[in-house]
């Protein structure tokens, strides 16, 4: 299993942030998706802007500070796992994927997607909170 991480820190507090995150019927705020489809309360799937659908299925939800979930797509199976800590005069924000590709060929590709992903969706994230 390949692992990435991300930290920040974000000048809002927990509850905005959570909130913006875990309402997965709002994603215009991200710049990488094409839409969700809620499946049931704890699964649903993501369709980028080419459309490529993965699944996730969320397996703890601790409002506001921890979401975690299981993925699932043609390429790859993975778990996520998102803290959120009051931190001063914001929120600091830690998400971990661990992801094993279904294909060899992908493992020297991961690590650097992963990297690209975290930061789009942080970069959005930030966009989205401080707008």
């Amino acid at each position: 299993m390949i692992k990435s991480e991300i930290i920040a820190h974000i000048p809002c507090p927990i509850e905005k942030i959570w909130d913006i995150v875990t309402k997965l019927h709002n994603t215009t705020w991200r710049s990488d998706l094409k839409k969700v489809e809620i499946l049931s309360e704890k699964s649903f799937v993501e369709y980028t802007n080419g459309g490529y659908a993965t699944k996730f299925t969320i397996t703890d939800c601790r409002p506001p500070y921890f979401w975690a979930f299981d993925m699932e797509n043609g390429n790859m199976t993975g778990h996520w796992e998102g803290h959120f800590v009051p931190d001063g005069d914001g929120t600091r924000l830690t998400f971990t994927e661990h992801v094993s590709p279904k294909h060899w060929w992908m493992r020297p590709l991961i690590p650097g997607y992963l990297k690209k992903q975290q930061k789009l969706y942080m970069d959005d994230l930030r966009r989205e909170l401080l707008k």
